[in-house]
């Protein structure tokens, strides 16, 4: 491009990438934790309850209480890099960019908490994207996920004189490349376990029960995750038997069931030994997966009566979830790169 000598300096004609997950505290501590939450919780589509109603239980009850309970719960799965979402993240970011070449920048950022999606989405502005690809990591669509990046998205263009094209990535949660990815790592999971699990449970993050009924999809993508999941995985696996249950409750109101919690509590009381837990909604490993899965999920499954259970990991930067990825990004890039 032909340009006056005293002209701004002006990066375009890149193509780029970010991956945006949920969010995480900066630091497994009580004050960081109520940062993130204070962030989190104060999001209306994650808590579709009237402002004037929810905003001094908020502040006035859960952010009093809430984060030195979820700051000890961190402390149980933090590493030495820090929270488990940001570094699988992190890594899922640099395979994707190893994978697709140096002609597609790739970057990744939490809807909440750090690094923000605003924030990343203006670097690669910076760096000349003029293109950019916005690929949230949630398999089964919700509006409390996908539709809340979208929010965070427009808010970031909004502040933008010079907005670059955007496309986003769609939820993927019948794909039968993420449908094989899936059942390619779990079988190979299942298959080193010590012991030959009786049942496979999916777990997926719960939802509120009313939100099935104000349209949202998410019920009806996990359900064909798990009905589309569990054929695959039918032929190597002949007599498992493989439940979906949802987890994360929280408050008093009514949510999708049955529950996770409940559900491996019940099997273990009526003569389940063996159990396996997979978490196909989450496409990194984080607190739901690590310690509500892992650790106090089997507490419960060994204290009502069970004796051998595993927490399966998620697809993370793993193989087979990041061919997936590399195939559903490339596909969307379509025509730009």
């Amino acid at each position: 491009m032909i340009q006056p000598p005293d002209h701004p300096r002006v990066a375009l004609g890149r193509v780029g990438v970010l991956l945006v997950n949920l969010g995480t505290p900066q630091d497994a501590n009580p004050a960081a934790v109520r940062r993130y939450l204070a962030e989190f919780l104060s999001d209306p589509r994650v808590v579709e309850i009237p402002r004037a109603i929810w905003k001094p239980i908020l502040h006035g009850v859960i952010l009093r209480t809430r984060p030195s309970k979820s700051a000890h719960a961190y402390r149980q799965v933090w590493g030495e890099d820090g929270s488990p979402l940001a570094a699988i993240t992190a890594r899922q970011a640099r395979a994707l960019r190893e994978r697709i070449g140096d002609g597609v920048v790739v970057d990744w950022a939490m809807r909440y908490g750090k690094p923000a999606l605003a924030d990343r989405f203006a670097a690669l502005q910076a760096q000349g994207c003029d293109r950019i690809l916005v690929a949230p990591l949630y398999p089964q669509y919700s509006a409390a996920t996908n539709a809340s990046v979208m929010d965070a998205l427009c808010d970031a263009l909004k502040g933008m004189r010079w907005q670059p094209a955007i496309r986003t990535l769609p939820p993927y949660y019948d794909d039968p490349a993420y449908i094989a990815a899936l059942a390619e790592d779990l079988a190979t999971q299942i298959e080193a376990l010590a012991f030959r699990p009786e049942v496979l449970l999916l777990s997926f993050h719960g939802m509120p029960a009313r939100t099935l009924q104000l349209g949202d999809p998410y019920h009806c993508h996990c359900r064909k995750t798990a009905r589309l999941l569990g054929e695959a995985l039918a032929p190597r696996f002949p007599g498992l038997r493989i439940d979906t249950t949802f987890q994360s409750r929280f408050g008093r109101a009514k949510w999708l069931e049955p529950a996770t919690d409940v559900t491996i509590a019940a099997e273990a009381q009526q003569g389940v030994r063996r159990m396996a837990v997979a978490a196909p909604g989450f496409s990194a490993d984080c607190l739901e997966t690590l310690e509500e899965l892992a650790i106090r999920a089997k507490e419960t499954f060994v204290e009502a009566g069970g004796t051998d259970f595993a927490t399966l990991t998620c697809l993370n930067d793993g193989e087979p979830g990041m061919a997936m990825l590399e195939h559903l990004v490339r596909r969307e890039l379509s025509g730009w790169a």
